[in-house]
This record gives structure tokens, C-alpha cells and sequence, in this order.
């Protein structure tokens, strides 16, 4: 099953590639097919199977030899290790279901905002769609209400965040948080807005040793805020009860 579940993240993830370069172009992520980005020659099944394909072309066009971007494999990699790490927690559940799929758009988000400094609409609204859709098959009145407190909660602290700070958090960020809180609840959601904060702290003092930003550079939020997701979706209940403990004794 370990081995369903990589091939599947793999899957999802060469899909995720498609996504993070056309979304921000506004282009169609299903027309045209795949294709070498500099000779626009289509790329045959053999061309599109996720790591191999570019293991076996030593990450170069087969048509025109022009070099393919090493995010490609990172991108199925990060994914299917996500999915599998998943698996092993929730099994095949709708946790996992929805948990992989938050997962797989938290990434697309991620290197958006990373390179293009915007978190489309579309991938907030098709988030808040498919988490409806999740909460019905589960325990539906408890989720609606508590991932709408969650959206007021997320969404509305980065709004005050926002308009205190003169526009230190983008309308992303901000809607990025709803859908976070629409639908992980508000438990959750104040753990990621912390989480978020020390993330983006530690990474940006690492960035700027290590010279990659300066201090002057904008440093988007977006990635942070999903690092901070994941590390609470599957240590989430173990670091809110450490802290309760921590409160009590």
C-alpha cells in the first residue's frame, strides 16, 4: 500500500508542476498537452512519467536538450512523501483524503507565491469548495461550524494584522488563512498563526545569512503560513496537548 500511495503522490504531484506554472499565466491547465517549453514539442507518455522521466533525459528535453528545472522532481518528491507520511498516520480515511489534498494545494500556493508574490483566488475558492464538499461526508453540522469560526478567526486576524502593519500581509495571506480555518477549525487555525510567525521568523534569519535575501527583499508569506499548516495538521493535537500540560502542571 506504502508503494499505491508514493505512485499516486508522484501522480498528483507531476499534475501539481502543471498547476504552479500555468495558474499564475492565467493559461488552461488542461489545453494545450504537455509540452518542452522552448521547442513547444508535445511530450510523449514516456517523457511525463514523474522522476524517472527526468532521471533517464539527465533532466533535459529529449527533443531540443534544453535543461528541465530540478523543482519538477522536487515537486512530485515533496508530494508523495507528504501523501505517504499522511497515510501512515490517518490510513485511508477521509482525514487522509483531506488532509492530501490540502496538501497538494498548500504546495501549488507555496511556489506561486514564491515566485510570482500571488496566491491566486482560484486556488483559495477551489479549496473552500473542496473542503464544503469533505465536511459533508464527516460529521457535517460540528465541521461547518467550526471551520466558519475558523475562516472569521484566520481570515480576520490577518485582516487586522494587515491594516495595523499598513499592508504587511497581502490579501492572500489573508484569504489563504480563511480557507486554512474553513477548514482545519479554530483549534487549529491559532496554532497555524503562531506556527506561521516563528517559521517565517527562523527561515527569513536563515535566508539572509545565508544571503539569498537581503534584508530589504520582500520575503513572501504564503510558504510559511503552509509550512506552518502541515507541521499542525500531523503534530496539530500533540503540540496543543504538550502546551495545555505545560499550562496546567
Amino acid at each position: 500500500m506504502n508503494f499505491i500511495i508514493l505512485t499516486l503522490g508522484l501522480l498528483i504531484g507531476s499534475f501539481l508542476n502543471v498547476c504552479i506554472y500555468r495558474i499564475p499565466r492565467n493559461e488552461s491547465i488542461s489545453f494545450p498537452p504537455s509540452h518542452c517549453l522552448k521547442c513547444s514539442t508535445n511530450l510523449n507518455p514516456i517523457d511525463l512519467i514523474p522522476v524517472l522521466s527526468f532521471i533517464w533525459t539527465r533532466g533535459k528535453c529529449r527533443y531540443c536538450s534544453e535543461k528541465i528545472s530540478n523543482r519538477y522532481p522536487l515537486v512530485e518528491i515533496l508530494n508523495a512523501l507528504i501523501y505517504l507520511i499522511l497515510y501512515l498516520k490517518f490510513s485511508i480515511t477521509i482525514l487522509f483524503i483531506k488532509y492530501a489534498l490540502l496538501s497538494s494545494i498548500l504546495i501549488v500556493i507555496s511556489f506561486i507565491d514564491y515566485d510570482h508574490q500571488i496566491i491566486p483566488d482560484e486556488i483559495v475558492i477551489f479549496g473552500i469548495i473542496l473542503t464544503f464538499i469533505l465536511h459533508t461526508l464527516y460529521n457535517f453540522k460540528w465541521n461547518i461550524l467550526n471551520g466558519t469560526i475558523g475562516l472569521l478567526i484566520g481570515g480576520g486576524l490577518f485582516l487586522i494584522i494587515a491594516l495595523v502593519t499598513n499592508g504587511a500581509m497581502g490579501g492572500g495571506d489573508i484569504k489563504l488563512m480563511g480557507m486554512l480555518g474553513f477548514s482545519l477549525g479554530y483549534k487549529y487555525i491559532l496554532l497555524i498563526t503562531l506556527l506561521s510567525f516563528i517559521i517565517g521568523a527562523a527561515a527569513s534569519l536563515i535566508l539572509i545569512f545565508l544571503k539569498i535575501k537581503s534584508r530589504k527583499d520582500f520575503i513572501p508569506f504564503g510558504p510559511f503560513i503552509a509550512m506552518a499548516a502541515l507541521v499542525t495538521i500531523y503534530f496539530g493535537d500533540e503540540i496543543i496537548n504538550w502546551y495545555l500540560l505545560k499550562i496546567i502542571s
